[in-house]
This record gives C-alpha cells, sequence and structure tokens, in this order.
C-alpha cells in the first residue's frame, strides 16, 4: 500500500503526484493519493510518498501545512512507516526544496525510514517535472521490492 501525500500550491505538484500514481497502479500497487492529507486518515503501516512544492521562502504549500503541524504536535511514533519525498523547487531560491526537506525531517524525528534520497526537481531544468519523477520512479520500486521480500 502506497499512500502519497500531496502538497500542490499552484498545481505541478498535484500534476507529477498523478503521473506518479497512474505508474504505480501500473505497477501493480495499491494506491491512494491524498490531496488534502490528514494524519489520522493515514495508513502508518504503509509507504508514503510525499510530492510537494516549496511555496514562498521555502514553506509547505496551503494543502499540506495543516498534516505537517499535526505531524509535528503528534506524540506517537512512526517506526513502521517508510517514506520517499519528492520536491518541486526553483534553484533560483536558497530555499530550493526546502518544504520536502521540512516533510523528511520531521518523518525521520518520529522514526520513520526513508527508503531512499528523495528527488529534487528544479523549475530551472527544462525537462518537465513529471518526466523526472517517472524517471526517478524505478529507484523506487526497487526499494519496494526489497521491502516485500523483508
Amino acid at each position: 500500500m502506497i499512500e502519497i501525500l500531496v502538497g500542490s500550491q499552484m498545481g505541478a505538484a498535484e500534476y507529477v503526484a498523478e503521473q506518479v500514481a497512474e505508474t504505480l497502479v501500473q505497477a501493480g500497487y495499491d494506491v491512494t493519493t491524498h490531496l488534502k492529507p490528514e494524519l489520522n486518515q493515514l495508513n502508518q503501516h504503509a509507504i508514503w510518498l510525499v510530492i510537494t512544492s516549496t511555496y514562498g521562502a521555502g514553506d509547505l504549500p496551503d494543502n499540506i501545512q495543516p498534516f505537517a503541524d499535526q505531524l509535528a504536535q503528534d506524540q506517537g511514533d512512526l517506526t513502521t512507516l517508510s517514506y520517499a519525498v519528492i520536491t518541486l523547487g526553483d534553484s533560483s531560491y536558497d530555499t530550493f526544496c526546502l518544504a520536502g526537506a521540512k516533510i523528511a525531517a520531521l518523518l525521520a524525528a518520529k522514526g520513520a525510514r526513508c527508503l531512499l534520497p528523495g528527488l529534487n526537481i528544479d523549475a530551472q531544468d527544462p525537462e518537465l517535472p513529471e518526466d523526472q519523477a517517472l524517471a526517478w520512479l524505478p529507484q523506487l520500486i526497487n526499494s519496494l521490492s526489497s521491502i516485500r521480500q523483508d
């Protein structure tokens, strides 16, 4: 089970999430996408794939900020959880992809296991964000395959 948590201010991260979800379903995974993730509605034994843009001065988009707040305030641990992060940002800012780093730090602080280094997608790159995400996806699938065998 893969829970995709989307943080999107202008729609780009949401579109990337749709493409990634479709590819994962085609690969045989059970996928649920959350456009307004809430901690108490997520399976803490699933894989969480956070796909978020960075907004403003390294901020999380409005639709995922409440989730980050819930995560920060929650007293439980997430040691049963594995996760990965795809972040969209603009390297012309010194807060490039900071939103994804913030979510990853919150998850790691709760004991969640990072499956692989996150993907930072640069708006300055001429390649489409969804193409970059789909090119990274086999690495995630390889990580998932090793979990299935555990």
